[in-house]
């Protein structure tokens, strides 16, 4: 156990140094990215998933169901999760992870250093918790982002790694879409991102491009574009026991969004015509989508991933 942590701690003091020369190449890095084009997966992938509730069971469950669908049998995944944990936290074994043993109560947990050190994996899906300007400022991410990503690819350098980018409260006063369409550059690329695309020697990293995808979602609402039960962003979020919104939990249809946005990332292929009647993570059925409302995901989700950068796609590469 001592061994581990002495080596934890080598690398986190080593990062002090990384976290600093990023800092002082942001400008740089913000628009240099450390993102190549991939080529698209041939066979299904195993995932690693590591975060929190906006992870979640039921959306990497999903995943796996989609990727059956589109004749990808042997798709696999585990996950380490929190209630609201820090890439900080999930590294430093000392620190106690919130919700640990409920959240990872399921067949699929795997321990994340043992996950991550064993090599096992075709890829890797980090992020960090929110609210992540608190992230940034009380838990350091831009310094453990780098020791994951370092980690990872000491285990299997040609481990694609991604940084799942999520969102913030629906109510938050700054602004729902404000947000959404400033934090990809100001927050996840300036402060995050650059702190790995600022070092080569880290390898790449790539995004999966779930902010941008709610804030075209948002905005195609707005302007009238609905389908039934999807009129506002409101309609992707949990209803709590007491009747009253969850405003940072996704609900079926939400988790069903972000799954078709992994999907279409992480392998390269258009959702469009996939199942959207799936089964949560414990099995039972999940809540219906409209038709209509599936196919108006599934085509945002297509035109952002094409047309977002540092996802690892050709241009107009969806198949």
């Amino acid at each position: 156990m001592w061994t581990s942590i002495l080596r934890k701690t080598a690398l986190i003091a080593a990062a002090s140094g990384l976290a600093l020369a990023a800092l002082l190449a942001q400008s740089v890095a913000s628009n240099t990215p450390n993102a190549p084009t991939l080529s698209a997966p041939t066979q299904g992938l195993r995932v690693f998933h590591l975060g929190h509730s906006l992870v979640g069971r039921d959306m990497p469950a999903m995943l796996a169901q989609l990727a059956q669908a589109a004749g990808l049998p042997d798709h696999r995944y585990e996950s380490q999760l929190g209630w609201g944990t820090s890439l900080r936290a999930h590294w430093d074994e000392r620190i106690e992870i919130g919700g640990f043993e409920a959240e990872n109560d399921h067949a699929h947990f795997r321990p994340a250093h043992e996950a991550i050190d064993s090599g096992d994996y075709d890829v890797i899906v980090l992020t960090e918790m929110v609210e992540l300007r608190d992230a940034i400022r009380w838990h350091d991410s831009p310094r453990y982002l780098p020791l994951w990503v370092e980690a990872a690819r000491a285990a299997r350098p040609d481990v694609r790694v991604y940084l799942y980018k999520t969102w913030h409260d629906l109510e938050h006063p700054d602004g729902w879409l404000a947000r959404l369409e400033n934090d990809p550059a100001e927050l996840w690329e300036r402060q995050l991102l650059a702190s790995v695309w600022a070092n080569p020697a880290l390898g790449p990293l790539h995004i999966i491009p779930s902010t941008q995808v709610l804030a075209e979602l948002t905005r195609r609402m707005q302007n009238g574009e609905t389908a039934p039960g999807l009129t506002r962003p409101e309609d992707l979020f949990r209803i709590n026991p007491d009747g009253t919104l969850d405003t940072i939990h996704l609900n079926d249809q939400g988790n069903y969004l972000i799954a078709l946005v992994h999907f279409a990332t992480l392998y390269h292929r258009s959702v469009v015509g996939l199942p959207f009647a799936l089964h949560r993570a414990d099995g039972t059925q999940a809540d219906p989508i409209d038709p209509f409302a599936a196919a108006m995901m599934q085509r945002i989700v297509d035109a952002v991933v094409r047309a977002t950068p540092n996802t690892g796609l050709a241009p107009e590469a969806l198949e």
